[in-house]
Order: C-alpha cells, then sequence, then structure tokens
C-alpha cells in the first residue's frame, strides 16, 4: 500500500497541474470532442438503422453494421482527439493529457467491437446481451490499468484485503481475476459449444438422440472446465476443496440422488438409442411422441396437445412401448367385428379384407386379413388386422375403418347383433295362480274379495 502512495503525484504537483492553462485547454478539447462525437453518433446511428434492413438480422452485414454502430462514439472522440493532438504539436502546444486519453479510447473502440463479435458469433441470444457491458468495463479497466502502468500496484492493493478459510486464502484481488476470468471464458466455453452443437447437428452420421446427447455432454464439459479454469487463473488452491468436493458427494448421494439418477437415465436413454425425438411411445395410460429429450425428463406430446414432462429414471425402471423403435414405423391394428349367426361368416370376412383397401391410411403391403376368432353368446366372432404406417393416428384409422364396415355391411343386409334375452316360462305352480285361504295376502278373505265372489255365484 505504502509503494502504491509513493507513486502517487503531491498535492504540490497536482495544484500545479491544475493551474496550467494547457491542462483546461486539454481538458475542454476533449469535452468538446466528448459532446460532438455523441451528437454525431446518434445521428449517424438512425441513418444506419433506416438503410440496413431490419430482414439481415443474422447476416454478416448487420451485423458489421451493428458492431460499427456500437463503437461508433469512441471511433469518432478518438478521431478527434488524434486531429487536435497534430494540430497542438504543430504549435508545440503541451499534449501529456491528450496522448493517454486517446489511447484508452481506440482500446474502448477496439475492445467493445471485439466482445460484441465475439458475443454475437460464438454465442448469440440474449443470455449474455447483459454481461457484454460488464465484460467490457472489465477488460477495459485492465487494459487501461496496465497502459497507465498501476497494475501491479493496484494487484498489490487488492491482494492486501484477504480473508482466511483454514488454509484457503482468499483475497480482492482473487475475487476479481475470478469474475473477469469466469465472464471471459464462459463467453468463449459457449461460443465453442454453439459451434460444436451446430456441426454435431449438421452431421449425417449421428442419429438424432445422440446428436443431443454430445451437445449436451460437450455444453457440461466446456463449462466446468471453463469454471475450473478461472478458479486456477485467479489463484485459487484447488487442493483445498478436497473437504468440499467430499462433503458435495454425500450430499449429492443423500439429498439429490433422483436429481442425479434422473440425469445418468438420459445419457443412458440417449447412447442406448432406445427413445428418440419423434418416437412414438406408450407409457402407462400416456400415447404420444418424443418431442424432446433433456437431462432430467423427456417431453412426450400427446394426441390431446398435452406435453408430459416423464422423468428419465422412471422410463429406466418401467415397461414402455415404441411404436417406431429402430426407424419402423409399422404396427398391426386388430379391429373386431361381430355378425349375427344369419349371416355367412366366408362373405363378412371377404368383405372386410375389400373394405380395408378403400382406406388410404391402410398399408398394401403387408396386406390386411381377417380372421374368424370364435362364436359368441350373440353371433360369430371375427377380427380384421391391418397394418399402418402412422401409430400416432391408430384413433382415427380405426373410426375411419368402422365407418366403412358399417356402411357396407348395412348395404349387404350383414347385421350386426346385439344382446337379446328370451325368458321361456314352462308352467305356473298353483301357488302363483291361487294364493290358499287364511294366509297372508289372500284377498278373498277381505270384504271387498267376499262381493266379488258373492257376485259370482249369484247366476247358480
Amino acid at each position: 500500500m505504502q509503494e502504491l502512495l509513493d507513486i502517487l503525484p503531491s498535492s504540490t504537483a497536482i495544484r500545479e497541474f491544475l493551474n496550467s492553462r494547457s491542462t483546461w485547454w486539454q481538458a475542454g478539447v476533449f469535452l468538446m470532442g466528448l459532446f460532438t462525437a455523441n451528437l454525431l453518433g446518434s445521428w449517424l446511428q438512425e441513418r444506419l438503422q433506416t438503410v440496413t434492413p431490419p430482414s439481415a438480422d443474422e447476416g454478416v452485414t448487420r451485423t458489421a453494421v451493428r458492431t460499427g454502430a456500437l463503437a461508433l462514439v469512441p471511433v469518432l472522440l478518438w478521431l478527434w482527439l488524434l486531429a487536435a493532438m497534430a494540430i497542438l504539436r504543430n504549435h508545440d502546444a503541451a499534449t501529456n493529457l491528450l496522448h493517454p486519453s486517446m489511447i484508452l479510447v481506440g482500446a474502448l473502440a477496439v475492445i467493445r467491437m471485439v466482445v460484441f463479435v465475439l458475443r454475437h458469433s460464438l454465442a448469440p441470444g440474449g443470455r449474455l446481451k447483459a454481461w457484454e457491458g460488464v465484460v467490457t468495463a472489465g477488460i477495459w479497466i485492465l487494459v487501461a490499468l496496465h497502459i497507465l502502468d498501476w497494475l501491479p500496484f493496484v494487484q498489490q492493493m487488492l491482494d492486501e484485503y484477504a480473508l482466511n478459510f483454514g488454509k484457503v486464502r482468499i483475497s480482492l484481488y482473487n475475487v476479481a481475476s475470478f469474475v473477469l476470468s469466469i465472464a471471459i471464458l464462459l463467453l468463449l466455453a459457449l461460443g465453442v459449444t454453439n459451434t460444436l452443437r451446430n456441426r454435431i447437428m449438421r452431421s449425417d452420421v449421428l442419429e438424432g438422440g445422440m446428436k443431443i446427447a454430445l451437445s449436451k455432454l460437450v455444453r457440461f464439459v466446456l463449462l466446468t472446465l471453463a469454471v475450473v479454469v478461472a478458479m486456477m487463473a485467479a489463484g485459487i488452491d484447488l487442493t483445498a476443496f478436497a473437504v468440499f468436493g467430499g462433503a458435495l458427494g454425500v450430499g449429492l448421494g443423500l439429498g439429490l440422488q433422483r436429481v442425479v439418477s434422473n440425469f445418468i437415465s438420459g445419457f443412458i436413454l440417449v447412447f442406448e438409442g432406445s427413445i428418440r425425438t419423434g418416437d412414438v411411445i406408450s407409457y402407462g395410460n400416456t400415447l404420444g411422441t418424443v418431442k424432446a429429450l433433456h437431462t432430467r425428463h423427456v417431453v412426450i406430446h400427446t394426441l390431446d396437445g398435452l406435453d408430459i414432462l416423464v422423468p428419465n429414471e422412471n422410463l429406466m425402471t418401467t415397461d414402455i412401448t415404441n411404436w417406431s423403435y429402430e426407424g419402423d414405423r409399422r404396427v398391426r391394428l386388430r379391429l373386431p367385428v361381430q355378425i349375427s349367426y344369419d349371416n355367412e361368416p366366408e362373405e363378412a370376412m371377404t368383405r372386410l379384407v375389400r373394405v380395408s383397401g378403400e382406406c388410404h391410411l391402410v398399408l398394401k403391403e403387408p396386406a390386411a386379413m381377417s380372421r374368424l376368432t370364435g362364436f359368441g353368446d350373440n353371433g360369430v366372432n371375427l377380427e380384421l388386422q391391418v397394418w399402418v404406417e402412422d401409430p400416432e393416428r391408430s384413433g382415427e384409422i380405426r373410426s375411419e375403418l368402422y365407418r366403412l364396415i358399417w356402411k357396407d355391411f348395412k348395404a349387404l343386409g350383414i347385421n350386426f347383433p346385439y344382446p337379446q334375452r328370451d325368458v321361456y316360462i314352462k308352467d305356473f305352480p298353483a301357488s302363483a295362480i291361487s294364493p290358499p285361504a287364511g294366509k297372508p295376502g289372500n284377498h278373498a278373505e277381505s270384504a271387498r274379495g267376499q262381493k266379488r265372489v258373492t257376485k259370482a255365484k249369484r247366476p247358480e
């Protein structure tokens, strides 16, 4: 700290610097250039936005224009300072303030353009857009300290403020170095990940699931490597985190075992190739198409338009039906049909095969077949077997085939039986015809019953 105080100018030198006319002339030139650069830069940015079409957002031209627009004000200010220095030197005026200012402004313009190009080309999107200004400012401050030759003294000052955690010593310099290093390395890691992911996705050799797994694995490895390298660059001793790593392992084993299990199961499912994006699977009572494979869950898009998130561990430990395994989407549908005993089964079976050919969703090969499966209580049991290659549309295909069968059988007079129950009473017991006298329920003993009996005996 004392070394830094020793190189700082004394109060006398500061007073002389402020009382110098050249200092205020240079400050005025700098402020006038800053005002002019902002005014002219705003006008030029509006002109560039009207000239460049919005449809070229991801093109090289649009990127170059946006890069120039971001660095427009620093570049204009740098040109202003360069011209002012040339004029002042011709008049033998002092430029001790404008010269370092010009270097710092030029460094700011270059750093801003480089960071924007790297962020846009390597890691497009809004995730790092908020950190773009922080990274630019951090790199520029570091370069400025190096240009002014203040970097060693700032490092020493920041390193004096530290906290000790056992054998681990963490100072402000370590924290600042780690933050700057992790920002730069994450930017590069995400850029490399995006480039490799695009190359992997365009590969014709790998399957869809393998492409997703490799992309996620590369991303995980590069981000982990970026964090480790940033800690090493900041001077943090990684061996001191052995105890922390052991505690983290115990925590993963006890509290996060389901998360780790789903994570590992996801990679097993993808590398195994048992489930791929676009496959039609049945999981319990759920039938749908695999929409996406993630490290923790699988997204199944059902026929009702719902997206069901199924943990990877459940798919590893539960029986599932893959209707399009190994790319073969052909499945056989069985349609039970019952006809009356008054109709000929042979004719009905022939008509079933013929009707199936009228549905454009039914495959010609393998050919449709009809079978007599048994004799039921109400009619003859038949079954139509057809092959389709759209398992997710099985409900629609069944409905269409049943509609055609109904229409065809009705036209030919083939009847569909329905449950019928006929009750035959062969004999009535005497107690059911004339209840015995004197028993409960004998209406002949009542007054009304006696009148009926009397009326019946008068003709005698």
